[in-house]
């Protein structure tokens, strides 16, 4: 199985867990570990599995604040709590996918031109 229909596979699954009470995969260390390419990351980002990520957890904050009807018709079973939890970890997936695209742009790392010059000792004043 390729490695990207693997992530889309897995994060579904995490979705339905979530709303069971498992909150098991950490998605940043999975592609950390996994070696994905920021072409990969920006194919899942966009992908429809992302898109229905990011409308669950909409409505999740709709239903939270309380200002939906279809929000709470769908979500009354949860506790607030729960939802905000569920929320929370849902919308964590998305943040590691854009932190790990924004990570694997091509070029130098922030910060590895000041680490150089600390090392030697020339100060930029």
């Amino acid at each position: 199985m390729d490695p990207t229909e693997e992530i889309y596979i897995l994060v579904e699954k995490s979705i339905d867990a979530a709303f069971d009470d498992k909150f098991l995969f950490n998605l940043y260390t999975y592609v950390k570990t996994s070696k994905f390419t920021r072409k990969d990351m920006s194919a899942f980002i966009e992908s429809p599995t992302a898109i229905s990520l990011s409308n669950i957890v909409n409505e999740l904050e709709l239903y939270i604040k309380g200002k939906d009807k279809i929000a709470k018709e769908a979500y009354g079973h949860l506790s607030k709590p729960k939802a905000r939890k569920i929320k929370d970890y849902l919308y964590k997936i998305l943040e590691d996918a854009w932190k790990y695209e924004k990570e694997r742009r091509p070029g130098r790392k922030p910060g590895t031109k000041n680490k150089r010059r600390q090392k030697s000792g020339i100060s930029h004043k």
